[in-house]
This record gives C-alpha cells, sequence and structure tokens, in this order.
C-alpha cells in the first residue's frame, strides 16, 4: 500500500531531491515496515513539473509517494549517497509563501544579507536590490557585515546607513566576537533563513564559525579579478535542531552571485519600488505632488529627507538607479 508523506526538500542537484520527513512521517513510514538510516530521503519528482516548467527549490514543502515494496527491494542495492531511492517520489507541491530567483529558495522567513567590508569592496546597489526583493517578498532582511577586521572604519559607515533604516546589522571578522548575531540565529532557530550575498564575502567562513560542524568548503577572493570564486554549488538547508537544542527551522547557504538583473527578471515593477525601502514609509503622502516619483520634484518629503540626513544618501541613490532601470522596462513575466 502506498504512503503519502509530507516532506521538505532540503536540496536540489541534478535532478535529485533530498528530503526531509518530520517525526510523524517517519514513524508512518517505519510502520510499513521501511527502516530509513536516518530522515533524509533522496528521491526524484514527478515528470510532470518539467513538462509544465515548474522549478522545485530547496525549502519547498512537498508531498512524497512512497510504495514500501520498491523501498524493501532496493536497500540492499548499494549507492552513492546522493542518488534517487527506488519507490520514493515526489507527487505534489505544496503551497509558497514566498520563493526567490536569487538565490534559488522557497517558504523563507528570514535573508542574512552578507556583504564584506573590503575584498571584495562592497556594492550597496546589489546589496540594496537583495534587500529590496526580500521586503517585496515579506521576508526580514538581516544585515551582516564581513571582514570588519580588514576595514574597520568602513565596516561602521555601512553598519550606520542600515541600522538608521531599521534595520537589524551585525558585523563579523577575525578576531572579533560574533556572539550578538549567534544569540540572534538561536532567538529565530524556529525560521527558515538563508545566508545569501555576492561570492568571496565569506558566507561559508561565516557559517563555519556559527555551526562548526557544517563544514562547509571555503574559498578567497581571486587576485587578478578581485572577485570571490564560487564554493557553495547549490542551496541546501541545514536542520537547525542539530545545533539548538528545541530548534524547529532550517539555515541555508547559497551559492554566490554577481548581480540582480531587474532587466531580465521582474523581481518587482516601478509602482511597487517605494514601498520596498522601509525607511521611506514616514513620508509617504507627504509630498506636494499626488503623483511624485521622489527622484527630482518640488515638495517631496522624501527629498527634504535625504537632504536632512533622516534617510541615508547612498540608499536613495540606489532608489534613483532602480527607478531609472525600471521605468522603462518591459514585463517578462517571470516575477519571482
Amino acid at each position: 500500500m502506498e504512503l503519502k508523506l509530507n516532506a521538505k526538500v532540503i536540496k536540489c542537484v541534478g535532478g535529485i531531491f533530498a528530503i526531509r520527513l518530520g517525526n510523524p512521517e517517519l514513524e508512518q513510514l517505519r510502520a510499513s515496515g521501511v527502516e530509513p538510516e536516518s530522515d533524509i530521503l533522496y528521491c526524484k519528482a514527478r515528470g510532470v513539473f518539467r513538462h509544465e516548467r515548474i522549478t522545485l527549490l530547496a525549502g519547498d514543502n512537498v508531498v512524497v509517494r512512497i510504495d514500501p515494496q520498491l523501498v524493501l527491494a532496493s536497500q540492499s542495492d548499494e549507492g552513492s549517497e546522493f542518488e534517487a531511492s527506488a519507490g520514493i517520489m515526489i507527487d505534489e507541491i505544496l503551497p509558497r509563501k514566498n520563493e526567490l530567483i536569487r538565490p534559488p529558495m522557497a517558504n523563507l522567513d528570514l535573508i542574512f544579507c552578507v556583504f564584506a567590508a573590503a575584498k571584495p569592496e562592497p556594492a550597496l546597489i546589489t546589496v540594496d536590490k537583495l534587500v529590496t526583493i526580500a521586503e517585496y517578498k515579506q521576508i526580514e532582511p538581516v544585515i551582516v557585515i564581513t571582514k570588519v577586521d580588514l576595514a574597520p572604519d568602513a565596516a561602521e559607515y555601512y553598519a550606520d546607513i542600515y541600522r538608521r533604516c531599521g534595520f537589524s546589522v551585525f558585523v563579523c571578522g577575525i578576531g572579533s566576537d560574533c556572539g550578538e548575531l549567534e544569540r540572534f540565529v538561536r532567538e529565530k532557530s524556529n525560521l527558515t533563513s538563508v545566508f545569501a550575498g555576492a561570492s568571496g564575502v565569506g558566507k561559508s567562513t561565516l557559517m563555519n564559525r556559527l555551526f562548526p560542524s557544517l563544514g562547509l568548503t571555503t574559498g578567497e577572493v581571486s587576485p587578478k579579478t578581485l572577485h570571490g570564486r564560487h564554493t557553495t554549488r547549490h542551496s541546501e538547508l541545514y536542520p537547525l535542531d542539530r545545533y539548538f537544542e528545541g530548534a524547529t527551522g532550517y539555515i541555508a547557504d547559497t551559492p554566490g552571485f554577481g548581480m540582480l538583473d531587474f532587466v531580465r527578471f521582474d523581481f518587482y515593477t516601478k509602482d511597487d519600488l517605494v514601498y520596498v525601502f522601509r525607511e521611506f514609509e514616514p513620508y509617504l503622502g507627504h509630498c506636494r505632488y499626488t503623483k511624485c516619483t521622489h527622484t527630482k520634484e518640488e515638495g517631496c518629503a522624501i527629498l527634504d529627507a535625504v537632504r536632512e540626513g533622516k534617510i541615508p544618501r547612498e540608499r536613495h541613490d540606489s532608489y534613483l538607479e532602480f527607478y531609472a532601470e525600471l521605468k522603462n522596462k518591459r514585463s517578462y513575466g517571470n516575477t519571482k
């Protein structure tokens, strides 16, 4: 008799998916006579997802169809760890509360937006794209600045920008105390969180520091290009109950990226833009003109706040660049 069990996708590699069962589902599987080595199983997905161009993402909640007889018959076969098991198939993707293109993840609560104070030099445009996309998707952004030991003054300068906008901000580096960030992660251990940012900013190094048993591969910045080398090849969720007693959430490491392309992808529209800068909110509705674009108009409450130092000029500069990018673009029908 087939079973249908809920599970969470924690890793996707080459059409094979690592799924994790909850305790009730694991007990159901054991009651059918199958004794898995762990709560993580490897399987494929129904071909209909590929035909309908639906991409399964790490973080997806799914329903898996399991034939215990086929599973039992295949358990004696030896294979590599990341090899699909016979008799297990992802049958259904449950509704997502959100999803992202970069990093490719679903059902997130927090996103740790990581950038380095130096080496590589931070591109606040890229940071703000990631932050605003998270805001649009109702994922709480948390700012993490690494390599503070290389440029402490710069790190404090960047931290001040985001603190003034109301974000949680943490700075870390060699020899610096990351205890405040560790406590924050522990407090949020019932949520699904992801560390994301450009290549070479130290995401994997930071995660190894926070969770020593992870053993993630780390790399260095190329001396020729001054850009980071990709060390994480895919998005993967790690269950936090392995690190914190009573935790029910997940933490993820993701591949680094160099850009978030507003022209190619429809992350959000020009009309959404003003609402994804949280520091603008107190001034909305107070401009002289009803259709104010907040770019150059006289009597604009947001521009006045920038001049008075109430809104960081760097953030408004990002707004202006995004506005210019979005103003004349056409939709690709790929809003994620």
